[in-house]
């Protein structure tokens, strides 16, 4: 049966109606609202009228009216006037001519449409308008589908379409909490999915818009048919989230043509036009409604006739007047017309199978159990469960269960698999439910790691997650991190591994990047630094004679840079004398064949850097002079590149090139030295070369040896000249030491290091620093500016990590090699104080503190307390005890009576102390009298009973300061130490009797006693003994077959009361007894049922608490029972019937007790005969159970339940029965938890 239409509450009082008009003439649409200051708007065409000449809108209070003036064809439309979340349609239909139109009611009856032909007969009434609009309070029909999670910020609303046009049903879903996109499905009725659907008469759209993040999913009906209307349902669903919500579609019919003939619809629909070849069709006569006949002036056929409700008749009437009706009313088809009517009553009822069904959804988390519930009607019917339409058979993972009228299937370890449709069968019967499996939260296994990259670089963030293929999210700030057009960010899944990949880093992406999952989140810090360039060799001045080559060379830190070269200004370009070559790091400018145009100076410019590299081309012009033959060398060093104190400084491992110009004719020989050594060219580095007015030294790769004074000598017969070179090799300086941790703090820590043995020739201008986490391989650099002192706070760590640190040094040549890493450390706070801190106990010489540990211990483990003190006047502090104590409690002993003493304690853990914890004002020591008081036990408050032999040990805690004096009396007197033992301590005193006798009876007395101050308890002890035999037992007479008997009770009653007796027979043939009483009470009684010509004697045991007295007390006669000599022939009698049905005579009592105590159950039931008992709990049978025990003793039952927890807690039914018929009788038993206290510290 379809789900009834639900009608929404609308927004308006009184509604326009579709209206007819003439061309050329005016038309008023009347609106009211509930409310008077309503906002209302008037549309044509799904857009908004604006108030003009044409359209004139008014408004007053709550009335409204839209007036159309000079009415053209083109103002035939669908109008729409909207208040709040209501929307009301309405037409205006305009005539050419001045014909009175038959106009349909606005709210007239709707036709039953196809798609609910079982809807039941009744008279329809006026459907709600249409809400196209958002929905509001009042407009905003109930969900019927259970709301899981809320995922819709925007329903879809029940609607309203005339057939052939057109309606659009809006969802909204905020995706802002979502880790996958969300899915859309649309359903009409519970299982057809529209998606297959979409063409000519329906389309669906999704929209996502990126500010709002709010998906927009639309469903439009295009010319819509009768077969249209009917239930609808929308569900989303994101991973393990899901949403439904119902809407109703109504599909209104076409006005009817005038003069419809009623019995029309009796007659068979067929398309060739044979009278055969359709099914008979009078739904349109099952709704009393005045569209079926309109009025009209012309005559109209069966008009003399009523409005009549054929159906109405037809479903009232017995099955013998269907051919007169039929024939009434013209219906020729009576085989048709039985079908349909046969069809027509099938009205579907509530379910009979079921009281309470599945609820529509069900969701559960993975690797967990659910248990499905439904209530049937009837408690012995059998269900059957299926999946996916297939019948599930009982097993480990499906349970099935059967308690009264409740029917459950439990699902045990849930997985992806299980999330299906469920359905339980009982009969022809069924209801369906869904269950959603949510998959378990994906962990972070690996954390991402703090970066640290130079601009342009690429970073990509790394973490591990613990389920392939899970979904993250990325956020740089708390905004999410999506993947652009310009592809900035992108995003690798590879197995369990998720890497967040940012192409050339710009200082634009700092900041903190986090991974988010469904059960957890991991943070690091993006830091990018501008590249330093650094120049490792700068370009010379260089002098140069005609023809010979000029080379300018420098060498930068980066070897991707590129530079520009620059002649006084101006850019030079490549020719075929100039060459500009880049070969990694190296930038090279050669000049070929020199000319006196190539002086001047030449600059390199490096792309992107504001610095540059200069240096000066000196062209040096050969003048021929007439000289003699005989010139003296001369060396020329003016031109050379010297600093000011004339030493050349090159950097080690660079090249070294001494180009030292000479003169002399004849030409000179040349001769380079060391010191004492003569330079030649046995090693390979080293080179030496003499040209025409040159002499070139060159050594390749210098080093550190190679530094020192060179000198040059030039000889020819004329003479000899000598210079000096001092050359001072420098370097990268030595790594410091290893760093040292002087201290760490919650977040930072405190660095020091020791400068490097050699600093490479240059003074050091600074230290570089690096951390990394212990278990990470990458360094993340502290500083990028050197940083001058060797003690250094590095901060931004997290609390509990365990880092290292490395330290660089730097100089003008450079950065030398990391140190040595730091020993790890772990950054840590020291712990809060420690808290209530007070004083135990005090006495002369000692006092006893304790306290509790500190709320914030952090991250390291708490090394111990230290406790100190001061004496009042004194600054001075002073250890209680060597080293520190891992208890929360001390006793300081040795102090000195009478001092007044201020106490303090502190945590102590890797980072240090904490603060102290100090006591309020300073402590006298000096003991305090504290009044005697005894704590007496509960149990020994009564009389202590005990059996003769057993052990007595009673510990009885007091309390007194200083230490009381303890007495112990019994009945007076001081107690005899070699039948009593005593132990006696500063709290407790104990009394022990290793085996106890009678004479231990009695009242013992306990006193403590501080001075002039005492407390008193006493003890009451009971040794009791089995009692002794009864005394006088007599035969006091014989009659028939009975024997009246008398004793007196024994002397010695065990010291105990006697609780009864017990009487036995024996044959004085056979000297076999027998029990005739046990537990008797009295001292007399009569033995019945003797056997006559038998003779007999009697005996008597005692009973106390203890048990039987160890001997009996036999009767000294005997006692015989006569024969008779007269047959007696007793008169027949009919043999009542005594049987009774069993009855209870005292019920179950509902219990409240505690686990772990032994409990029991009773009640008493009287029957003849003597009733079956059977103990049920939660209606099944435990009589099997190990865990009960079941006693029937005259007529009371007893159920003991041996240490209950809570899961025996329920409803425990005892049942009897016999053959007269049955009793049973129930109770409720609730088993709390145990409160357990905790123990005074």
């Amino acid at each position: 049966m379809p789900e009834p239409v639900k009608k929404t509450i609308s927004a308006f009082a009184k509604k326009p109606k579709t209206q007819e008009a003439e061309e050329g003439s005016s038309v008023v649409f009347e609106a009211e609202t509930e409310k008077p200051d309503a906002k209302v708007k008037w549309q044509c065409n799904s857009k908004d009228i604006a108030s003009g000449d044409k359209c004139v809108i008014t408004a007053n209070g709550n009335k409204h009216s839209l007036t159309i003036k000079a009415i053209t064809q083109e103002d035939a439309n669908v109008y729409a006037v909207i208040a709040g979340g209501s929307k009301v349609k309405f037409e205006l239909k305009v005539v050419s001519k001045p014909e009175a139109p038959a106009e349909a009611p606005a709210d007239g009856a709707r036709e039953q449409t196809p798609a609910q032909p079982a809807a039941a007969p009744k008279e329809d009434k006026p459907s709600a308008p249409a809400h196209d609009a958002p929905p509001s309070e009042d407009g905003q029909p109930p969900d019927t589908r259970q709301d899981l999670t809320g995922l819709f910020t925007e329903k879809p609303q029940s609607g309203e379409v005339t057939v052939g046009e057109s309606i659009m049903f809006v969802a909204k879903v905020n995706a802002e909490s979502l880790l996958k996109k969300p899915t859309v499905k649309w359903f009409k009725g519970k299982w057809m999915d529209l998606a297959s659907k979409s063409g000519k008469h329906l389309q669906l759209k999704e929209v996502y818009d990126r500010n709002t993040k709010v998906y927009t999913f639309e469903m439009q009906i295009i010319e819509a048919k009768p077969s249209f209307a009917g239930a609808y349902r929308c569900e989303v669903s994101s991973r393990d989230k899901f949403d439904s919500c119902n809407f109703d579609l109504t599909v209104h019919e076409a006005r009817a043509a005038e003069g419809f003939d009623i019995r029309a619809a009796f007659r068979r629909t067929s398309i060739d036009g044979k009278e055969d070849s359709g099914e008979l069709d009078f739904s349109t006569l099952l709704k009393k409604s005045s569209s079926f006949l309109k009025p009209s002036n012309r005559a109209v056929q069966m008009s003399t006739e009523p409005d009549v409700d054929v159906w109405k008749i037809l479903s009232h009437a017995p099955a013998s007047e269907y051919q007169k009706i039929a024939f009434q009313y013209g219906i020729t088809d009576l085989r048709g017309m039985l079908k349909r009517l046969k069809k027509m009553k099938k009205e579907e009822k509530k379910s009979a199978a079921f009281l309470k069904k599945l609820d529509p959804a069900y969701q559960v988390t993975k690797g967990h159990k659910i248990k499905l519930a439904v209530e049937v009607a009837n408690p012995d019917v059998d269900v059957k469960w299926l999946k996916n339409g297939q019948e599930i058979n009982p097993s480990g993972r499906y349970i099935f269960e059967s308690v009264g009228n409740m029917r459950y299937l439990t699902i045990n370890n849930c997985s992806l698999a299980d999330d299906a449709a469920y359905c339980c069968v009982v009969g022809e019967e069924k209801c369906t439910t869904e269950l959603f499996v949510k998959e378990p939260p994906v962990l972070i296994v690996k954390n991402l790691e703090d970066q640290m990259v130079m601009k342009g670089e690429r970073v990509e963030l790394e973490c591990e997650v613990s389920e392939e293929g899970a979904n993250v999210k990325w956020e740089k700030d708390g905004v999410e991190l999506t993947r652009d057009e310009s592809f900035k960010y992108r995003f690798k899944k590879d197995g369990c591994k998720h890497v967040l990949i940012i192409n050339e880093a710009t200082k634009e992406d700092c900041g903190h990047y986090k991974v988010k999952t469904n059960g957890g989140e991991s943070m690091a810090e993006l830091m990018v630094q501008e590249k330093d360039l650094e120049v490792y060799q700068s370009i010379a001045d260089l002098t140069v004679k005609a023809k010979d080559q000029a080379v300018f060379k420098c060498e930068v830190s980066d070897e991707n840079v590129r530079g520009t070269w620059y002649k006084n200004g101006v850019e030079v370009k490549p020719d075929a004398r100039v060459n500009i070559t880049h070969i990694g790091r190296i930038h090279k400018l050669t000049i070929d064949e020199v000319k006196p145009e190539d002086e001047g100076d030449y600059t390199f410019v490096p792309d992107g850097y504001a610095f540059n590299l200069s240096a000066k081309l000196n062209f040096l012009e050969v003048k021929i002079d007439y000289v003699p033959r005989q010139d003296p060398p001369k060396i020329h060093l003016d031109c050379m590149g010297r600093t000011p104190e004339s030493t050349i400084v090159v950097v080690a491992g660079n090249k070294l090139r001494l180009d030292v110009p000479i003169t002399g004719d004849p030409a000179p020989t040349v001769v380079w030295t060391k010191g004492e050594k003569v330079i030649t060219e046995g090693d390979r580095r080293v080179h030496v070369e003499t040209t025409k007015g040159h002499c070139v030294f060159t050594i390749e790769g210098t080093e550190k040896q190679d530094e020192g004074i060179y000198s040059v000598v030039v000889r020819n017969p004329a003479g000899e000249d000598t210079a000096d070179i001092n050359v001072k090799v420098v370097d990268v300086p030595d790594p410091p030491q290893a760093p040292r941790i002087l201290s760490v703090g919650e977040d930072s820590c405190v660095v020091q290091w020791d400068p490097p043995l050699f600093d490479g020739g240059q003074p050091i201008t600074g230290y570089v620093l690096e951390r990394k986490k212990k278990k990470s391989y990458r360094w993340m650099r502290l500083n990028f500016d050197p940083y001058t002192e060797t003690t250094y706070e590095a901060k931004r760590m997290i609390e509990g990590v365990e880092y290292e640190m490395r330290v660089y040094a730097v100089n003008s040549i450079g950065m030398s090699r990391h140190s040595a890493a730091s020993q790890p450390f772990v950054p840590v706070a020291p712990t809060s104080e420690p808290i209530g801190l007070c004083v135990d106990d005090i006495s002369d010489t000692s006092i006893s503190l304790k306290w509790r540990a500190p709320e914030r211990i952090g991250s390291s483990e708490l090394e111990g307390y230290g406790v100190e003190y001061c004496k009042e006047g004194t600054d001075e502090w002073i250890p209680a005890i060597q080293g520190m104590t891992d208890r929360t409690s001390l006793l300081i002993r040795d102090l000195t009576t009478g001092d007044k003493l201020q106490f303090r304690v502190r945590a102590y853990n890797m980072a240090g102390p904490s603060a102290p914890a100090t006591l309020a004002q300073p402590v006298t020591i000096r003991e305090i009298m504290q009044r005697p008081k005894i704590w007496l036990p509960r149990n020994l408050r009564q009389t202590l009973i005990k059996k003769v032999g057993d052990t007595v040990n009673l510990v009885i805690p007091f309390q007194g300061k200083p230490r009381p004096v303890v007495t112990w009396t019994r009945n007076g007197e001081l107690l005899d130490p070699k039948s009593v033992s005593l132990r006696n301590s500063e709290i407790d005193t104990i009394l022990f009797i290793r085996k106890t006798d009678r004479k231990h009876s009695g009242r013992y007395d306990l006193q403590v006693q501080i001075e002039n101050v005492e407390d008193s308890a006493n003890i009451t002890l009971q040794i009791v003994d089995v009692p002794g035999p009864p005394q006088g037992l007599k035969i006091v007479d014989v009659w028939g077959f009975n024997v009246a008997l008398e004793w007196k009770p024994p002397k010695d009653n065990g010291n105990c009361e006697i609780t009864g007796y017990t009487i036995q027979k024996a044959d004085k043939k056979t000297m076999e007894w027998f029990t005739v009483y046990e537990q008797y009470r009295r001292t007399n009684c009569v033995v019945s049922d003797l056997i006559m010509g038998n003779e007999y004697i009697f005996r008597a045991f005692a009973i106390n608490l203890v048990g039987l007295s160890p001997e009996p007390c036999d009767t000294k006669d005997s006692a015989y029972i006569q024969k008779t000599g007269i047959v007696y022939k007793p008169p027949s009698y009919k043999e009542p019937d005594f049987s009774q049905a069993p009855k209870f005579t005292h019920p179950l009592v509902n219990r409240s007790i505690i686990a772990g105590y032994n409990a029991t159950l009773s009640c008493s039931v009287r029957g003849i005969p003597k009733p079956k008992v059977t103990w049920y709990k939660n209606k099944m049978d435990i009589s099997n159970e190990a865990k009960y025990r079941m006693l029937s003793k005259q007529g009371v039952l007893t159920l003991e339940i041996r240490k209950p927890c809570p899961f025996d807690g329920g409803v425990y039914m005892c049942k009897a029965v016999n053959d007269s018929g049955e009793d049973i009788v129930e109770c409720k038993l609730e088993v709390r938890s145990q409160i357990v206290k905790e123990e005074k510290k």
